[in-house]
């Protein structure tokens, strides 16, 4: 049995959080990702996301939560695939709620990609609902904007399909 140990997400875990969500499905990746601006949201949002390491010292699971004062916000969750299926997901999301009303925060969200059913159904399954009276909009902030030619910032496309969405 393989025993796991969590704790606070701090940059020291970065590179190797990092690369565990490069290779997850469903997780697209920007500049907001760069170790500089996940050391402003760990610093703004002290204690609130977390990691998880196996026996052997190995970054297995990874969830960054903040809030801006009103409402809660979760990012990347990830769990290495060998490790799924053990409720390391639903782990790092229950502490990070926990944190979450001990800061006095009523309400989290989440966003997840339309193309992303796999994970769609993971936030179905341990008890989020799906809103269907909400749209999101973006829009980069002066001198942000992605390179010429690309329609977002992300360092590689959402695994998604063609298929409409149920």
């Amino acid at each position: 049995m393989t025993h796991y140990f969590l704790r606070p997400f701090t940059l020291a875990d970065y590179p190797a959080a990092y690369a565990l969500w490069e290779r997850t499905p469903g997780i697209g990746l920007s500049r907001a990702d760069e170790a500089p601006a996940i050391a402003r949201y760990l610093a703004r949002n002290p204690g609130l996301s977390f990691v998880i390491y196996d026996e052997h010292g190995a970054l297995v699971g990874t969830v960054l939560c903040g809030h801006d004062g009103r409402r809660g916000y979760l990012h990347h969750l990830a769990v290495e695939p060998t490790h799924q299926g053990r409720g390391l997901g639903r782990l790092l999301v229950e502490r990070s709620l926990e944190a979450l009303a001990a800061a006095d925060i009523d309400k989290c969200h989440l966003f997840v990609y339309v193309g992303n059913a796999r994970g769609q159904a993971f936030w179905s399954h341990i008890g989020w609902t799906r809103r269907h009276d909400l749209v999101v909009f973006s829009r980069y902030t002066p001198g942000r904007e992605p390179p010429a030619g690309r329609t977002h910032d992300a360092r590689r496309l959402p695994h998604e399909t063609d298929a409409p969405q149920t």
